[in-house]
Order: structure tokens, then sequence, then C-alpha cells
């Protein structure tokens, strides 16, 4: 049965990853992400997981690579700032493939912003956190019981696509202190995704010998299976190759396991890339995600007990997209669609990539300061 726990966003984070199997954290604090990081040092002991303070960001995200690399389910949490400190590392992990979660909770920016405030700003960052070419798996809490739920979903497609995952948080929902409705614990272990592994004679072992759209097969460390881990372009044993099909083979496999399947398979995984609330009769629709979400729910019942039939679509996986899903709202609403979110309009763009149209509406802040739901009433009622 169901759950009820009194927490916070960022802690409820930690309590995924331990639930998810996470046996490894390693990071440094950093406002307003060091909740996730203080739950992870007192509960990993308790599962025989390990928990360090490193000296720095850069650091934090190395350690947590190399435990993952040889097999341990591992994570690090950070806000802006650290992923910017964390970019070459995430590159690392991008290319060699190797499974991690980043939890990421938004303040202000850019450079160190404002650190007690909320913000959005680093859509864009999960996207494209390093250089190079490669796509990227966000997924965006929208509630308390999504700090957790999106954290062990974030565990279970990093091993599935043997890649970094994305959880984002913001300041608001991170720090929000209240109920939360939790799976049970049967259901989550039931739910679990181990990496696959090669288990043939290690003399037939080539991890990085897989077709298109497939993730790469990385076995533990020190395991009895030998190969190469490298930054460089690589061959199916993983040693450095600068052969332009193979390397052009090997940035079409990284871009297509995550984006082309995603098309073609209408998703990931199969729990909801989005949310819908009151779309079905309405003809205005408001599009939210993360904790300006909450304000959004507030300003849809608003518009409806005055006769304004508005409806919400909040986008739960961010990278990639539910392109399919904006484009029908794109053809159903037209011009009567608000985008709102806290930074300068980075979700916006997208929206406007997908759709081909950019006559919607924006509701943008990015001072540090939420967006309340009588904001968005007024905003709508301007655009009727």
């Amino acid at each position: 049965m169901a759950r009820e726990v009194i927490s916070t966003g960022n802690e409820l984070s930690s309590m995924a990853a331990i639930d998810a199997g996470a046996r490894f954290f390693s990071g440094y604090p950093i406002t307003p992400s060091s909740e996730v990081m203080h739950v992870a040092s007192d509960l990993m002991p308790k599962v025989g997981g390990k928990f360090i303070q490193m000296e720095d960001e850069i650091a934090g995200i190395c350690a947590a690579i190399g435990a993952s690399a040889s097999g341990v389910k591992s994570y690090t949490a950070t806000s802006g700032p650290g992923i910017s400190l964390k970019a070459e590392q995430i590159g690392l992990a991008f290319i060699a493939e190797i499974p991690l979660v980043i939890v990421n909770v938004m303040r202000g920016g850019p450079s160190t912003g404002l650190p007690t405030r909320v913000s959005q700003a680093d859509i864009g960052q999960a996207q494209y956190p390093t250089h190079g070419d490669y796509a990227s798996i966000t997924l965006c809490a929208g509630s308390l019981s999504e700090c957790y739920t999106e954290t062990v979903r974030g565990f279970n497609l990093a091993e599935k696509y043997m890649t970094p995952v994305f959880v984002l948080l913001d300041e608001t929902i991170g720090h929000m202190h209240g109920k939360a409705i939790l799976p049970d614990l049967e259901e989550i272990e039931a739910s679990i995704v181990n990496r696959e592994v090669f288990e043939g004679d290690p003399a037939d072992y080539k991890p990085y010998d897989v077709p298109m759209n497939k993730p790469a097969v990385l076995n533990p460390m020190f395991q009895g299976y030998k190969y190469h881990v490298t930054g460089l372009h690589h061959g199916a044993e993983g040693f450095p190759t600068e052969d332009a099909e193979q390397c052009e083979f090997n940035i079409e496999r990284l871009v297509g396991k995550i984006n082309t399947i995603h098309l073609e398979n209408g998703g990931l995984d199969d729990l909801p890339d989005y949310e819908e609330v009151d779309l079905d009769d309405a003809e205005v629709c408001i599009i939210a995600y993360g904790s300006i979400a909450l304000g959004a729910y507030e300003a849809v019942k608003k518009l409806r007990s005055e006769g304004i039939k508005a409806g919400l679509l909040r986008p739960i996986m961010l990278w990639p997209s539910p392109v399919k899903k904006l484009e029908e709202i794109g053809e159903r609403f037209k011009d009567k669609i608000l985008v709102t979110e806290l930074n300068m309009g980075q979700y916006s763009k997208e929206v406007e990539r997908v759709i081909k149209r950019n006559d919607f509406t924006t509701l943008l802040k990015a001072n540090g300061r939420p967006i309340a739901p009588a904001e968005m009433v007024a905003k709508v009622k301007e655009m009727m």
C-alpha cells in the first residue's frame, strides 16, 4: 500500500535513490541542493552503501563515475554552478556510457547568481550540459511525491540506456515541506531496472560492439572482463580510434539510443512523459513544469470558475521533449497557448521549434521569485 511521509523534496530525492538501489554518493554541498547530500550521508551507511564528501564538485562527479563503472548504482547532487564545474566529466560519462543520476536543484544564475532563490534557468543546460553531440535524458519533478518517483525513474533510465540522467528539482520544491504519497516499497522493488551484463567467454567480450540505437553493455570493472575506458572515440573494445566510419556510427548511436527510440516508441519507458489537466474541453492551454505547475493547477481552477475553459500540459520528461503531444497542442490551440517558466524562455524555444510558430504567449520571470496563480490568470484573460 502507498506510504505517507512528511518531508522535503530534497530529502525525498535521496530516500528514492536508496530505494532504487543506489549504494554510492559523492558530492560537494551547494545551496539549495545540500539536503540531498545530507540525507545520503545519513542513509547510505545504514544500507551498506558508501558516502563521501569530496573536496569540490569536480571530484564529486569523478568519484561517482568511478563507483558506477565498478557496477554500483551511484549519484551526485548539486545546483547550476556545480553542473558547470562537472561538465567535462559529464561528457566522459556520455561517451563512455557510464550510468549516473545527477540531481540538480535549480537556483538563479548565471555564475553564482541567486543561491537562495528559485529558478528554472538550467533547462537548456540539462539538454546540453557539455560539449559535443549526444542526447540527454532530463526528468523534472512537479510535486513532492515526484521528487521521489522521478528519482527512482532516473536510476532505471540510466541503467537501461547506459547514460547520465538529470533529475531537476528547484529551490521551491526542493525546500518545500509537506506530505508526500509514495509507492509501496514492494512496488518500487518490482520496478527496478539493472544494467545488462555480458556473461559469456571474457575473450569474446566487446562492450561497444552493439547495433545502432542500442546502449553499450558495460560490465562492472574488476570482475574479469577486460575493456578500455576513454573519452576519445573508440571501437568495439573501447580503444581509441579516428576511423571516420566508426566515429560517425558512435555519435549516431549515442543520439539514437535516446532520441530515435523516444520518437519510435512514444517514450523511453512505460511511465508518462507529461500530465494533462482539464484539456479535453479546454479553449486555452497553459504549459508549465516543475514547481510553477503547482501554481498553474490553481490558475486553471480559478479560470474555470470564471467561465474560461483552461487546461494544463505539464511536461515531466523535458528532454527528450514530448514532441508529438506538443505538436498536437500547437495544432489544436493555435495562439491560445501560454508557456510560463522561471527563466527567459528556455523551454519556450523548444515549444516554438516543435510547433513551428511563435504566436503563443509567454509569462516569464528570472528574478528569483515564483509566478503566482493570479499572474497566470491575468495573462490568460489578456489572451482571450
